[in-house]
């Protein structure tokens, strides 16, 4: 591999996510300052769809990608969310943000860029709902947050809402979001651009759709590819557009612009560490299997 070329990636991508980390970063602090620690207890965690809904609609509002949202999911988690609403919120902050919800209509179409919004939030309903399942079912439900001396079976109420003053507010907030942030989740995010540098600077992807790719081969083509590259959901756009331009078909394209967002490579890290390998397989495993199922019933519609 040229290590100019894997450099010139890692550059690249490593200014497309700074500004969405930076702002990730500053939204995590904000919610760790001044939501209370009783709120997530109350609303994000236990085993009902309470908690997955608020994940959701706060996914569908919050101005992040895929690498924003994971200081935002991280700084939930720690304030006892559950495991369903955590996986909503890395479903569906990343692929409806605004800009790629525009740009979407403006290339692909008005009603692929409906159907990518709906299909994604229900893709994080369905996510949240069965990550709930598996982690009450196994005993995992939510964590409490930290620093609370609750006992057993003692309702939580713990929560940082002691009065400071504006300035200390302002200092929580930022030794938050760029001291211990970067400390939960900084090394993972590196590893996942020095990865996605590593896939870019050798894969020969116009060759490969233009004489190979066809029918299901596409589609099993997009997602793979959706899994081992990183863009986020507005650049992912004109990719998809130019891919689908090359012969890829419109439902392999959906299944791209759905899975490579989702999937990124700091996601993965992060999942791995905050919850281990089996939550990790079951997000890939139903972002795969539902991408793929959406990007046929695109196909047909």
């Amino acid at each position: 591999m040229p290590i100019g070329g894997f450099m010139n990636s890692f550059w690249r991508y490593l200014l497309e996510v700074a500004p969405a980390l930076l702002l990730g970063f500053v939204i995590s602090g904000v919610v760790h300052e001044f939501i209370p620690d009783s709120w997530v207890e109350k609303h994000l965690g236990g085993r009902g769809m309470k908690g997955v809904l608020w994940s959701t609609l706060v996914g569908t509002v919050v101005p992040v990608c895929c690498w924003g949202c994971l200081p935002i999911a991280v700084s939930f988690r720690r304030k006892g969310a559950s495991l369903g609403p955590i996986l909503a919120i890395l479903i569906v902050t990343p692929a409806t943000s605004i800009n790629a919800l525009l740009v979407t209509a403006q290339l692909l179409g008005f009603k692929f860029a409906i159907y990518l919004f709906f299909t994604v939030i229900l893709m994080g309903l369905l996510a949240g709902f069965i990550g709930n399942r598996i982690a009450f079912g196994r005993g995992e439900g939510s964590l409490r947050p930290e620093g609370c001396a609750c006992k057993e079976k003692e309702e939580c109420h713990c929560s940082k809402e002691k009065k400071k003053n504006p300035s200390a507010r302002c200092l929580s907030i930022l030794k938050y979001a760029f001291v211990e942030m970067p400390r939960e989740v900084g090394k993972e995010a590196l590893y996942g651009l020095a990865l996605a540098a590593a896939v870019d600077s050798v894969m020969p992807v116009g060759y490969l759709i233009k004489n190979y790719l066809k029918g299901w081969a596409g589609y099993a083509f997009a997602l793979v590819f959706g899994l081992a590259t990183f863009f986020c959901a507005t650049m992912g756009v004109p990719v998809v557009d130019a891919l689908i331009r090359q012969g890829l078909s419109r439902g392999a394209g959906f299944v791209l612009l759905l899975a490579g967002p989702i999937t990124s490579y700091g996601t993965i890290f992060v999942l791995r560490k905050e919850f281990g390998w089996k939550v990790l397989a079951l997000y890939l495993s139903l972002v795969s299997v539902l991408s793929l199922l959406a990007g046929y019933a695109f196909s047909l519609s």
